[in-house]
């Protein structure tokens, strides 16, 4: 029994000086956001203890996206994802540091439900995004008869793949559900 606290104690410092060290590093990332788009850069490790945390700038982005089409749906700006001029760029993928630059755009539109208030995304590096999990994960956040609206396949030229994800909120645009 001693022998097993032995391994163990060591694997749980471990597993929690990663997810700190992550953390940490998202909180280095800078987004911001106006009534026309969010951009943001992410400047740090690629990996660290195996956690592939430049790619999860993606998430950080996305929350920040989907927060800034609340907001302006709520000042009756409405509001959908510009898909055909997001623009994704990463340097250095490789040498163990990135630069990962997002600038998502906005378009607005004229009715409260063309709008959309919920962003997500799929990918990863060099694979295949699993778009149709990631599908499955979303259906359960759909209003009645809702589809989810899907960017096509963005890359860059250092093997960063997404798919980016928008929806109508269910809570946020409940008066929609029905049309």
């Amino acid at each position: 029994m001693a022998n097993l606290v032995l391994y163990v104690l060591p694997l749980i410092f471990l597993t929690c000086k990663q997810e700190i060290s992550s953390t940490q590093t998202q909180k280095e990332a800078k987004v911001s956001c106006s009534s026309a788009q969010c951009s943001g850069t992410y400047i740090g490790k690629e990996f660290i203890n195996r956690s592939d945390v430049a790619h999860q700038f993606s998430n950080t982005m996305s929350r920040a996206v989907g927060d800034q089409l609340k907001k302006l749906y709520q000042a009756k700006k409405y509001s959908q994802v510009d898909f055909e001029n997001i623009v994704m760029t990463t340097a250095g993928m490789g040498s163990g540091d990135v630069i990962y630059h997002l600038s998502i755009p906005f378009k607005r539109v004229t009715l409260a439900c063309e709008a959309y208030t919920s962003f997500d995304h799929v990918g990863g590096w060099s694979h295949t995004p699993a778009l149709s999990q990631r599908k499955q994960q979303l259906n359960r956040l759909l209003m009645d008869g809702d589809t989810l609206f899907i960017s096509p396949l963005k890359k860059t030229p250092e093997g960063l793949e997404e798919h980016w994800i928008q929806w109508r909120h269910k809570e946020v645009q409940k008066e929609c559900e029905s049309r």
